[in-house]
């Protein structure tokens, strides 16, 4: 079955850095659902998926736009007070937190930590990196009625209602 808009697509991954190591793999958990053509995936990914077929295993290194995006700015800080930053009990530079924001949440690095306030960057860790991506394309089928209405798959690997 060719994958196109209006379908819901479960796939594997596994994301690989410039040095092709291993930073993330779906591998032995539920495959990652999605709404094909609704923007519920990375651009660059959902595009090595259009017209793919069930079972298709391929590898794709997407520009950095259109996963993580390209940093910002090299210093894209800002200054936050401890108790907004979600993830661990003590804050050390280097360490990902996730931060709150008016457009939801936010995954940031400390670069700095104070007794009240942590400076972090803003920019995701990802961002502006050359990053790999292995796709095994395990499932694929007509989104319901419900699931175009809503904007997302339902069930495994999708959202849960």
């Amino acid at each position: 079955m060719q994958i196109k808009d209006d379908m819901v697509v479960q796939f594997h991954y596994t994301l690989r850095d410039e040095n092709s190591e291993v930073l993330e793999t779906s591998e032995g958990q539920d495959p990652i659902a999605y709404l094909h053509g609704h923007d519920n995936m990375m651009p660059g990914i959902e595009t090595a998926i259009a017209d793919k077929n069930v079972g298709d295993k391929f590898t794709v290194t997407p520009k950095a736009a259109d996963t993580y995006g390209e940093r910002l700015t090299e210093d894209n800080e800002m200054r936050v007070s401890i108790k907004h930053l979600q993830g661990a009990k003590v804050w050390k530079p280097g360490m990902a937190a996730i931060v709150n924001t008016d457009q939801g949440q936010r995954q940031v690095t400390v670069v700095k930590v104070g007794k009240f306030m942590a400076t972090v960057d803003i920019n995701h860790p990802l961002a502006g990196r050359e990053l790999t991506f292995d796709i095994e394309v395990v499932s694929a089928r007509e989104a319901t009625d419900e699931e175009i209405a809503h904007g997302h798959a339902h069930g495994v690997g999708g959202h849960q209602h």
